[in-house]
């Protein structure tokens, strides 16, 4: 296999595995709480990178991390996994899977927001476009198709979906600022949260052992979620000749995870599901369009 066969490879592995993970929190959340589901994830995540780094044999990474960077990471863990999963877990919890998971991939409209103020970048008239779109079908999705009625499924819900997307977003504006080993930095952000979920589900919650549906479902989510699929993906895109063209198929996973919805989870997927989804996507596509460069006559 070529090079960039195996870029495409990995990418698709990745995107395979990312579309599978909205049918499990659905079907986990029937047998934990979120902070239940978090906590074990996290607790599974942790173990998977760490084999990861192990397996690789990159473990000297983490020694080369400076205090400052240890600190840094610290702070990005209480963002991701900590208060990213809990916001978002919440929301499966409250809507259908099909809405909750459309409504997440709003996060890259968000990130273009969120830039203005922390990174200084304007957001432009295609921005703007951009922002409208993806959020008329943030209406359509939310209000199943009745957009004028302006009755939300479960408006907590929706605020929650769209909460965690700020909450992705800043984690990625200020995880931008590291240089150093990406899975090593995931593992050790990872590996603070974890206390801090332990201490909220023991305020919030109760510590059970799960049964084995929930076991498999915190394995899963903390295995593919929260793991291998970050590891995949980051492989195609160190491999592929451009981003661009491993980049782009991330935008089949929500339509995927649709199919995945269907059967596994058993929800009916609205017509108005799929047409907010191609509006946030088409949103999605125009933020990040950028007109080719035009050839000069010498």
């Amino acid at each position: 296999m070529t090079r960039q066969g195996l870029a495409y490879a990995y990418a698709g592995a990745a995107v395979l595995l990312w579309s599978t993970v909205a049918s499990a929190f659905k079907l986990s959340l029937q047998y934990l709480d979120p902070l239940q589901l978090l906590l074990f994830s996290n607790a599974v995540s942790v173990l998977v990178l760490f084999t990861v780094l192990a397996v690789q044999g990159r473990i000297d990474r983490l020694r080369e991390q400076t205090a400052t960077a240890w600190w840094r990471l610290a702070g990005l863990g209480v963002l991701n996994p900590f208060l990213y999963y809990i916001v978002l877990f919440q929301a499966y919890d409250l809507l259908p899977a099909q809405q909750a998971q459309a409504l997440n991939y709003t996060w890259a409209i968000t990130l273009a927001i969120l830039s203005i103020p922390l990174l200084g970048q304007r957001i432009g008239t295609r921005g703007f476009i951009a922002l409208l779109v993806s959020y008329a079908g943030v209406v359509v999705i939310a209000t199943e198709g009745r957009p004028l009625d302006m009755a939300f499924t479960s408006l907590p819900g929706v605020l929650l979906a769209l909460g965690s997307t700020i909450i992705w977003a800043l984690y990625w504006i200020y995880n931008t600022r590291h240089r150093g080993d990406p899975v090593a930095a995931l593992l050790i952000g990872f590996a603070f949260s974890l206390p801090l979920v332990l201490i909220t589900t023991l305020l919030f919650s109760e510590l059970t052992w799960p049964s084995w549906q929930g076991w498999l479902g915190a394995a899963w989510v903390g295995t593919f979620e929260m793991g291998l699929a970050f590891v995949f993906w980051l492989h195609a895109l160190r491999l592929s000749a451009t981003t661009a063209r491993v980049g782009n198929l991330i935008f089949l996973a929500p339509f995927l995870s649709l199919v995945f919805i269907h059967f596994l989870v058993g929800e009916t997927v609205l017509p108005a599901t799929l047409l907010g989804l191609v509006l946030i996507i088409a949103g999605n596509v125009v933020q990040q369009w950028r007109p080719p460069r035009r050839a000069h006559d010498g």
